[in-house]
């Protein structure tokens, strides 16, 4: 075991923190980060400070420094250190800087934890899509909600839907999580007719005729045709995220 290993393994029996030690030695947190890593070696006057902190003997941290005809590092330890040795003096002042401040970053999350990222958010559209009523186009009411882990990751925005025509699958009141995948045959989407918002099921027979369906067939009389020489427009805004359903009469 090294003399850097040596000082992280008796500062951890004794429960100290980098920074305690830091502080108790008087250098940087970077600095004792350092001297536990091998890239920098305590002056004199910190290494009689750092035996007293440590409450230990100089031959318990040096014991094993010397093994193996006086070398402790490893190829790659030894190889990376030529290297050092081969740069300028800016060169080295460049390496000590990146190094700090890599270790500054490392202690400061063993000090704080790793920060939580931030979920994802979508916009919830509070103008309800309509099961089966007419209802106004989406606007500039909404809220945003967080991405967690009850909301699809695939979601790209929300709507709540009124109406029981796509119960009970989607209940009056409910959100329905929505991306912009291609809509295929079968799967529900949110649909715009004439400036009017639908939540239905998509179909479209081989003649050209779009079909949005009620889920709920108790309210077939909420389906919208839309032959494909009439003039009412249709805008599909996106698909709902849900399971495979059969279409009316297929099942």
């Amino acid at each position: 075991m090294s003399f850097g290993e040596q000082i992280r393994l008796r500062r951890s029996e004794l429960r100290l923190t980098r920074a305690e030690l830091a502080e108790r030695l008087g250098v940087s947190p970077s600095a004792v980060s350092n001297y536990e890593n091998g890239l920098s070696f305590p002056k004199e006057d910190v290494m009689l400070r750092l035996f007293d902190c440590l409450e230990t003997e100089p031959n318990v941290l040096f014991r094993d420094s010397y093994r193996e005809g006086g070398r402790s590092l490893s190829a790659s330890e030894q190889a990376l250190l030529r290297q050092y040795r081969g740069l300028s003096l800016k060169g080295r002042e460049t390496v000590r800087s990146v190094v700090d401040a890599l270790c500054a970053y490392r202690d400061e999350v063993e000090e704080t934890g790793p920060e939580k990222q931030e979920p994802r958010v979508i916009p919830l559209y509070r103008n309800p899509a309509a099961a089966g009523y007419a209802s106004p186009v989406f606007g500039e009411d909404l809220d945003y909600i967080p991405v967690t882990e009850d909301v699809p990751q695939a979601a790209e925005f929300a709507v709540r839907i009124s109406g029981d025509s796509m119960a009970p699958y989607i209940a009056d009141g409910s959100v329905v999580y929505v991306n912009r995948d291609p809509l295929r045959e079968g799967d529900v989407g949110i649909f715009c007719v004439d400036g009017d918002l639908f939540c239905k099921q998509y179909y479209k027979d081989p003649a050209g005729v779009v079909y949005l369906f009620s889920l709920n067939r108790k309210r077939a009389d909420a389906d919208v045709l839309l032959p494909p020489s009439g003039s009412r427009g249709l805008v599909c805004f996106g698909r709902v995220i849900l399971h495979p359903l059969p279409l009316p009469g297929r099942d």
